[in-house]
């Protein structure tokens, strides 16, 4: 499967929203009787489904506690590669995101605009710029990094940190090349 169609898969179809019909009948199953009522079995034998339902959980605190940070998930990751990895091309970002070229323009373009990251000529490869945190990238990378660290410990205060060390390493080794 080409990488387009797996990042396609991922997504939620792009149709026209259904607007929910009115209940045909006065008696409804209130919705945590009807959530409680499905059978989720087989669905929870699935890695997929377990690691979406994960991811799921993990981003929407993310989302919350970046938000002041006016960050995503993707622009956290490619700035924290640029303040661990000064120098960083574009190209290397892109494949240790998995992310396509064309979409990663977009994201450098809007983080150089907001004073985030500055472009320098590659030492050894004239053709590439270098990727740099800005003074003002780096007070915000450092902040959210110690949000993302906390809200990591948050999110996995259920685990005990040797179970969390095994599901990461477990993980790694599902997606590693």
């Amino acid at each position: 499967m080409s990488e387009t169609t797996v990042a396609n898969t991922l997504r939620r179809p792009r149709g026209p929203r259904k607007v929910a019909s009115p209940p045909k009948s006065p008696k409804t199953v209130p919705d945590d009787e009807a959530v409680n009522a499905i059978d989720t079995s087989y669905l929870e034998t699935l890695l997929g489904y377990n690691a979406r339902r994960a991811a799921l959980a993990v981003i929407g605190v993310f989302l919350e506690r970046m938000a002041p940070y006016g960050l995503r998930p993707v622009d956290f990751s490619v700035l924290t590669l640029i303040a661990h990895n000064p120098g960083i091309t574009s190209r290397q970002i892109c494949a240790a995101l998995d992310i396509l070229p064309p979409n990663l323009v977009g994201m450098v373009r809007s983080l150089d605009q907001r004073g985030l990251i500055e472009r320098r000529p590659h030492p050894s490869d004239r053709r590439a710029q270098g990727l740099h945190l800005s003074p003002a990238g780096k007070k915000l990378q450092k902040n959210a990094q110690s949000t993302a660290t906390q809200l990591e410990a948050d999110v996995a205060s259920r685990l005990s940190a040797k179970e969390l060390d095994t599901l990461k390493s477990l993980l790694h080794r599902v997606y590693a090349r």
